[in-house]
């Protein structure tokens, strides 16, 4: 029995020992590599992002179409009002890009002489530039955009008392014209004008004198936002005080809205076009040559008759 018994567990010893080893033999299972995404998916994704480039172009795009809204700089030459007294040329243009658009004022110089000089010089050295329509009345009916104080406080405050003598009134404030603005005391003018949306001719008596008319772009100016109404204190508007304190910054926080002027330039006036066939002044109209007349050749000479001998 005891026999046995040794011989079973030898047995038994042998098969674990065995089935031990069959199971250390195994080959552990690797892990398997991430899946592929589907091409579809990938596809998908390159497309979404293809779109997005897309419209990104396209609101790049968008942006560079409307006037970029520039750094304002400041001319240092704006701060010595006394030294800009250039006469300005008998006519002239200034073209105004704005955050709406573009309009151009054509200046005639004998409409307003005095107004014509100060405009020219202003434009010239930049005071326009960056500066709001801060008062645009299109409401009970249309009235005017006024403009003309200076984004920057320092430049208003040294052109606060620069005062120009009064113009007499030689054309109407109808829709278009342009005319400074001013108080009722006499040679207040300084640098802020406006643009005449409707007839306002009844301006012209108590002497708001025209200087230049919108010949481009008035459709512009039709534009401007005039949501705000009038200014303070009698409406709410911007103050004018403020803004000759504060500049572009109160403006920017209070009334956002408010387009403005980009730049201002005076730019060359287009020469009328020539009808044609017509020659300018002072040119000679170049005869035609003359062809001497043929020479018909002389009639021959009958011979000279011989004598005849006497009989």
């Amino acid at each position: 029995y005891n026999y046995r018994r040794s011989i079973m567990k030898t047995f038994v010893l042998c098969t674990t020992f065995a089935l031990a080893c069959a199971l250390t033999a195994t080959p552990q299972e690797k892990p398997k590599p991430a899946a592929p995404k589907p091409a579809a998916a990938k596809s998908t994704a390159a497309k979404a992002a293809s779109t997005k480039s897309a419209a990104a172009k396209s609101t790049a795009t968008k942006s560079a179409a409307k006037p970029a809204a520039s750094v304002a700089r400041l001319n240092p030459a704006l701060l010595t009002p006394g030294n800009l007294k250039a006469t300005a040329p008998a006519t002239f243009r200034a073209k105004f890009v704005t955050t709406k658009g573009e309009f151009v004022i054509e200046v005639t110089r004998a409409w307003a002489p005095v107004g014509a000089d100060r405009f020219y010089n202003l434009v010239k050295n930049g005071f326009y530039n960056q500066a709001a329509f801060f008062r645009v009345l299109q409401t009970p009916r249309p009235f005017m955009a006024q403009f003309g104080i200076s984004a920057f406080p320092a430049v208003s405050r040294a052109w606060q008392s620069a005062n120009i003598k009064d113009d007499a009134v030689n054309q109407s404030n109808t829709r278009g014209m342009v005319t400074y603005a001013k108080s009722g005391a006499p040679n207040s003018r300084t640098t802020q004008i406006f643009i005449n949306y409707g007839d306002n001719s009844f301006l012209d008596a108590s002497g708001f004198a025209p200087f230049g008319k919108v010949i481009e772009g008035m459709e512009v100016v039709d534009k401007l936002h005039s949501g705000y109404g009038e200014g303070a204190p009698g409406g709410a508007g911007p103050s004018q005080g403020r803004l000759q304190e504060e500049g572009k910054a109160y403006l920017d926080k209070m009334f956002p809205l408010l387009d403005k002027t980009v730049t201002a330039t005076i730019v060359p006036a287009v020469a009328p076009a020539k009808p044609a066939g017509v020659k300018p002044p002072g040119t000679a109209t170049p005869k035609p040559a003359v062809k001497p007349a043929a020479t018909k050749p002389a009639p021959a000479k009958p011979a000279a008759a011989k004598p005849t001998a006497k009989q």
